[in-house]
């Protein structure tokens, strides 16, 4: 336990929970979904899974960290002793494990992007970025290398502990990311054909906003933004005072990350349709790398923006990989009493083991690219199985658990401390234990039903 600290200051927390929730989520994820889902009416149902499901989650998430002061398997078993609760700890950090595996392989292209864009390597062209993002990704030597690289600049940062470490790095990164979004969402609006980019993200086709399939990859989406579902805002809450208001926190956060998700869309699609043909349904996951380079080719000095911009998305994601890392490294420094340098260092070298199949399955390797009998690559295997299923799976048992064997009662105690603002309790309560659950319930429900189906 003399391995474990406290936030020094409400902002280092905001900023370091922002920090965990903005970065690739954002900046490649949130884009990427919108593309792939029809645009504006995604962007409204994930705004409402963000406000109605995930804020009402993440301050249940909060509440048992501070409560027990422990990693995800410890606050389980110290809350209800003696049951199996502590398996639902016990998911969360598997799921810090396998989001990393393939949050590190595309952070690891946002390292390389860096010198790429510095040195002139990626033209404003659309088929020769398209062309060029291709051909690096299915280097296996340089995807793996990138890879390695981040994992391992996320464990140095980890050894540093809470406060010299992730609240420090997190209060420098955050304020600069965002001021540089804002630029380029304001240069990305001047671009020819901007006007049909911003129609495309602002205007919804209401027909698209019910499939089963548009919701559960919003709901996805935002659990896997937020980081919830999956125990870091669990384990950032057990590093939080009493003094902090959970609520007041939670909402600065959550309106934080949800900004700049938005402000992101600003730059990717009017600058995708700036570009001939450009079709965002068809991108996936080279999304920004393909459009981006066309946006810096634009501007004045605009190698130094692209890799001023990638360096403040590698940034951005290392301060996401800090928050999945510290899940099964408080995992083990709080359950089985090692160190914080042992703790790092193994869970980062398990961590790498598993990203190699994602690093080499878009195009490095015909097996896994194409794995045999599933129809999809291993990466997308990986972002289907944690980001579909696993962070909302983890979200529904948040919920039961403080709605129904921790309780509402006894969750209310530790969110109104010291006389924490906190507005509404009863709504809370009720969104907590029936709202929240059926909602992912049915999602989660459907989706499995239209994939056997």
């Amino acid at each position: 336990m003399s391995d474990r600290g406290t936030w020094g200051s409400r902002v280092g927390f905001v900023l370091a929970g922002a920090g965990s929730a903005v970065g690739l989520g954002n900046i490649w994820g949130f884009p990427t979904r919108v593309g792939e889902n029809g645009g504006a009416a995604f962007v409204l149902v994930y705004l409402v899974c963000v406000i109605f499901i995930c804020l009402p989650i993440m301050i249940a998430e909060l509440a048992i960290g501070r409560r027990t002061q422990s990693d995800p398997v410890g606050a389980y078993a110290k809350l209800r002793p003696g049951t199996r609760w502590w398996m639902a700890g016990g998911l969360g950090v598997a799921a810090g494990f396998g989001v990393l595996s393939f949050y590190s392989v595309v952070a690891g292209w946002a390292l390389a992007y860096i010198w790429f864009s510095a040195s002139g390597a990626v033209s404003g062209d659309a088929v020769e970025s398209a062309t060029f993002f291709t051909d690096f990704t299915s280097h296996a030597p340089s995807s793996l290398f990138f890879t390695f690289v981040m994992l391992a600049a996320t464990a140095g940062i980890i050894l540093g502990g809470i406060r010299a470490g992730i609240e420090r790095v997190s209060k420098l990164l955050m304020p600069v990311l965002a001021i540089l979004l804002v630029v380029l969402a304001w240069h990305a609006s001047t671009l020819p054909g901007a006007a049909e980019g911003l129609a495309y993200y602002l205007k919804p086709d209401f027909s698209k906003m019910m499939s089963f399939g548009a919701l559960n990859a919003a709901l996805g989406q935002a659990f896997f933004s937020l980081s919830l579902g999956l125990g870091t805002m669990l384990v950032y809450g057990s590093y939080l005072t009493k003094r902090e208001g959970i609520a007041k926190s939670a909402i600065m956060v959550v309106a934080l990350d949800t900004s700049l998700a938005l402000l992101a869309g600003f730059v990717i699609f009017p600058s995708g349709f700036s570009i001939p043909g450009f079709d965002p349904t068809s991108t996936g996951p080279g999304l920004i790398f393909m459009v981006l380079p066309r946006l810096f080719a634009t501007l004045p000095g605009g190698q130094f923006f692209g890799a001023a911009f990638f360096i403040l998305l590698a940034l951005a994601a290392l301060t996401s990989a800090i928050s999945l890392l510290e899940v099964p490294v408080a995992h083990f420094i709080d359950s089985h009493g090692w160190s914080r340098k042992r703790a790092v260092v193994i869970v980062t070298t398990a961590t790498f083991a598993l990203a190699v199949p994602s690093a080499l399955a878009m195009g490095a390797s015909s097996f896994f690219s194409d794995l045999p009998g599933i129809g999809m690559d291993f990466q997308s295997l990986m972002i289907t199985v944690w980001n579909d299923f696993a962070l909302p799976i983890g979200g529904l048992i948040t919920a039961i658990f403080v709605g129904y064997v921790w309780r509402i009662d006894s969750a209310l105690e530790e969110l109104l401390a010291e006389q924490a603002w906190f507005p509404n309790p009863k709504l809370w309560g009720w969104m907590v234990r029936y709202a929240c659950p059926l909602a992912i319930f049915v999602i989660i429900f459907m989706n499995i039903r239209s994939m056997i189906v």
